[in-house]
């Protein structure tokens, strides 16, 4: 897209934002630590009365219930805001990002690397972000049709019911192995953090809940399988709609190249979405529901977005750009329709095209490179405590980031 603001606004837009999150993070406190393991407090309760109600086999529909709320809460409000580096200021190891681990399969330090840094600074960047279509949906136009992505809306519920395993996934870039362009030994440091993980989560949800309930393990069983497909349903809707409604904007590298801090911003702020509700709508969504605070500001305390959202948009409309907010339908009805429509190609061109090329666009492997930052969005991600571009450069796998979307 065309950047619609002049350096120099650009500039005094960045200089607004930082005004806001300065005096935002200068004012967190006991109140937001309070708020924080208050929402751990009920989690644990949800939990215990979850494992607790399946002794009583009549009560299994409010044992799902109690333990889907649980892994949601943990998932959202708490896993993701913590390994965030929200409450490093905290001072408590546990609620420490480096040191905390979820309730899902997929390893918090690999989550961190391809959420954190690759997502957070390249957000909306063909080619850089794997956020986009996750390697295996078309979700922007400008990526080349192909004829996989007639599979588009298959694809993408089975990536909505087992959105814990792709977010597994997501780090092996499984589709760039099916493509050639990398192989399952470019990988290999990363098989044994994932196994590990999966084996703690199946033993724990699939085996040794179950049969602590005896009698009734295949209904505790079939309770745990229910309460990880709720938290898949619920989070997938969350980030879909946060990344991919309609009015969503993408970028180009080129686009992106010498980027400001201002810039940064403009880009975090046009390429995500909110999503409106109660405030119990929005602790459940792990207050991703602002999304557009939430890509601004990424370290910053989630339950402060709701806070500070009039006057992230006050500043949105002051310099003319959307501030893109609507219900969960509305939302949610639009990235069905982009799904669906993004599934055929946008014109007879675009068919001929694509029909020429191999069904996955296999090619020979060639050594795949990190991307590289531009100096002032590495700057700008820097500043944020948990999103160190410097030391994830270094200490990334080239293997980790393949050639792209």
């Amino acid at each position: 897209m065309t950047i619609k603001l002049s350096p120099e606004q650009l500039e005094a837009f960045g200089q607004e934002l930082d005004e806001l999150r300065n005096r935002t993070m200068a004012d967190l406190g006991q109140a937001d630590a309070d708020y924080l393991r208050s929402v751990i407090k009920a989690q644990r309760a949800f939990e215990g009365a979850g494992r607790a109600l399946f002794y009583l086999p009549p009560a299994w529909p409010l044992a799902v219930a109690a333990l889907s709320v649980s892994k949601i809460l943990d998932n959202m409000e708490i896993g993701h805001n913590v390994m965030h580096g929200q409450y490093d200021w905290m001072g408590d190891p546990q609620l420490n990002s480096r040191m905390y681990e979820w309730d899902t399969v997929c390893p918090s330090e690999q989550w961190k690397y391809s959420h954190n840094y690759i997502h957070h600074t390249y957000t909306n960047i063909l080619g850089k972000d794997r956020d986009i279509g996750y390697g295996i949906l078309r979700m922007d136009k400008d990526q080349q049709w192909r004829p996989n992505h007639l599979l588009n809306p298959v694809n993408a519920f089975l990536l909505m019911v087992f959105f814990q395993w792709g977010v597994l996934l997501h780090d092996l870039e499984v589709e760039e192995i099916a493509a050639g362009r990398r192989t399952w030994g470019d990988t290999k440091h990363l098989h044994r953090g994932m196994i590990r993980k999966v084996r703690r989560q199946v033993l724990k949800d699939y085996v040794l809940f179950p049969l602590l309930t005896g009698p009734f393990a295949p209904l505790t069983l079939a309770g745990n399988v229910g309460a990880n497909l709720m938290r898949n349903l619920w989070t997938f809707s969350i980030i879909f709609c946060g990344h991919f409604p309609a009015g969503v904007e993408s970028f180009s590298i080129e686009e992106t190249e010498g980027e400001s801090r201002g810039g940064w911003y403009y880009r975090q702020m046009l390429g995500s979405a909110n999503i409106t509700g109660s405030p119990l709508f929005h602790i459940m969504s792990g207050n991703l529901s602002h999304q557009i605070e939430h890509h601004l500001f990424p370290d910053m305390p989630a339950a402060r977005y709701p806070t500070i959202a009039p006057e992230v948009k006050a500043i949105a409309d002051k310099y003319g750009l959307e501030y893109n907010s609507k219900s969960l339908s509305k939302q949610l009805g639009s990235v069905y329709v982009k799904i669906a429509k993004l599934a055929l190609p946008d014109s007879m061109e675009d068919l001929r095209r694509g029909l020429r090329l191999p069904f996955l666009g296999r090619r020979k492997a060639t050594p795949a490179t990190p991307p590289t930052p531009t100096s002032d969005a590495a700057e700008v991600a820097a500043t944020f405590p948990r999103v160190d571009v410097e030391s994830a450069v270094q200490d990334a796998d080239p293997g980790l980031v393949g050639a792209g979307v």
